[in-house]
């Protein structure tokens, strides 16, 4: 017989009861594991994290679920790309004897957690999307792994990007490309694309990303969950080769954004190394999100000065502007001139990337998509006029975006201008009867906000006639990150559509 372990002073609920037969799949054989393992999985990293802390709920048995869900779910998505079951088991493990004797558990201790295939873990590959690190073990951890696993969560594998994190869509030819969890025939975004199917299949609680243009967010908006893009230096990045550069930062996602907040708290906070690291710990992001929003002003798109929307995303999103309304908020349409951005964020990531990968090309120049080469070979002709008009512009975007916020407290827009696309199609060429020249012109929506540095969420905004998600997106003032959670967890608890799972979760 297998002995529960509740604590004697706290008498179950029959809800825990519950959750315990869940995650003891050996008591009833793997086919009502099977049937079981959702009901475990869908439950919000804060009240997993909860349960364990009581002991209603041992880190192996939550392991244990999470792989059960993989085994059934993941061959249909592909999110997750390379799974560690023995280093997780043994991990967990540790973890359970850790609060048998009374250690001090960190925030997420117990919860199995994905890592980003763009972020360094120790001991495990590591291929960035590319066939020259297909078979790379990194010995160090990138700094998001290192305090995830500081903060007690077990690294479970690793989730699928595109080559190098290049594009909103995510595929490569290491391990092909990852669907979306609502329509298997379309994208999930990128680049943090596997990530955010993870979390919606139930095959996570916490994953970890990255956002440049967008990697965020979009697959956030595409998978029904939450995505954040933290301010330059929230998230620091001792290891970037560009260590003024605003465009990159880590991050994370969630189903909730009370789930979202958890993971930030752990991995936010300041690091000497980094010279934009924000000196404020990230602890303050487990308070609670609650606020009156009552008389806040908040900005509503117009067009972004002539940038196409499909029109189900747009209808989606305008019908929302009731309810900011109904928060409390006083909502008035009104946007900045976005025309800095074109050249500044062009350039910028362009240079950046021939900074990153040039010396790669030329040594391996059949390596690389012809998008990410192309860009590459873009960065490389840049000269130091170009870099000097692109850096002034930005100075330029960010003062008058800056100022346009003074007045109000938040902008919103829609998350990405189309919904998910064919999964075969490597980017989007035309949105609304406009064509586009570049790999990237589909996503301005959120590489627009990336150029001004300011903070931005993604939260599940409703679905299109044919069930594909949609992303409203919400952005703060400069550093205000705690604030646009706020307004995020309102918008969410008003709407509940990250409630809605897909399908395929569900799979027997």
């Amino acid at each position: 017989m297998i002995a529960f372990r509740f604590m004697s002073e706290n008498q179950p609920t029959r809800r825990e009861v519950l959750i315990r037969l869940a995650v003891l799949p050996f008591l009833a054989g793997a086919l009502e594991a099977q049937a079981t393992a959702p009901s475990v999985c869908f439950l919000s990293a804060v009240e997993m994290a909860r349960l364990i802390r009581a002991k209603k709920l041992s880190a192996r048995e939550a392991l244990a679920a999470h792989l059960t869900q993989i085994e059934l779910v993941n061959p249909k998505v592909n999110a997750i790309v390379t799974l560690v079951r023995e280093i997780a088991t043994a991990a967990a493990a540790k973890a359970d004897e850790m609060q048998a004797r009374g250690e001090k558990l960190g925030p997420l201790h117990g919860l199995p957690v994905a890592h980003k295939d763009l972020l360094e873990t120790r001991g495990i590959r590591t291929t960035f999307g590319s066939p020259l690190y297909k078979d790379n073990i990194p010995t160090e951890d990138d700094i998001v792994v290192e305090r995830m696993r500081s903060a007690g969560a077990i690294t479970i594998g690793k989730t699928n990007t595109p080559e190098f994190g290049s594009g909103s869509q995510t595929f490569n030819t290491v391990f092909g490309a990852t669907h979306n969890p609502y329509d298997l025939t379309k994208t999930c975004g990128g680049s943090s694309g596997g990530a955010a199917v993870a979390l919606a299949c139930g095959l996570v609680p916490v994953a970890s990303g990255s956002d440049t243009g967008g990697s965020l967010r979009n697959p956030a908006a595409f998978c029904n969950v939450v995505g954040f893009r933290p301010s330059i230096g929230r998230v620091p990045n001792p290891k970037a080769a560009f260590a003024w550069s605003t465009l990159s930062t880590s991050g994370c996602l969630g189903r909730s954004v009370a789930d979202l907040a958890l993971g930030l708290s752990t991995i936010a906070g300041p690091d000497s190394r980094t010279p934009l690291s924000i000196n404020e710990p990230g602890e303050r992001f487990a308070r609670p999100l609650d606020r009156s929003f009552k008389g806040v002003r908040v900005a509503w798109f117009k067009d972004l000065g002539g940038v196409p929307f499909d029109p189900r995303v747009r209808a989606a999103v305008d019908a929302h502007r009731k309810t900011f309304e109904s928060l409390g908020c006083i909502v008035e349409q009104a946007e900045p001139d976005f025309a800095p951005a074109e050249v500044a964020f062009r350039v910028l990531r362009a240079w950046n990337t021939a900074n990153s990968y040039g010396e790669r090309l030329r040594a391996h120049p059949n390596a690389f998509k012809d998008t990410l080469k192309g860009e590459i070979e873009e960065g490389l002709r840049l000269t130091g006029a170009d870099v000097a008009r692109a850096e002034t512009s930005h100075g330029q975007l960010w003062r008058r975006f800056q100022a346009f916020l003074e007045k109000y407290e938040y902008f919103v827009l829609p998350t990405t201008q189309l919904p998910p696309f064919d999964v075969n199609t490597p980017y989007p060429t035309e949105i609304a009867g406009v064509r586009f020249g570049n790999y990237i012109d589909w996503m301005k929506s959120c590489w627009y906000i990336s150029a001004t540095g300011n903070p931005a969420a993604s939260v599940p905004a409703g679905f299109t006639p044919e069930g594909l998600p949609v992303g409203v997106q919400i952005v703060g003032r400069d550093k205000e990150d705690f604030s646009v959670l706020q307004l995020a967890y309102a918008f969410e608890q008003m709407t509940g559509f990250g409630k809605r799972h897909p399908a395929i979760s569900s799979l027997r």
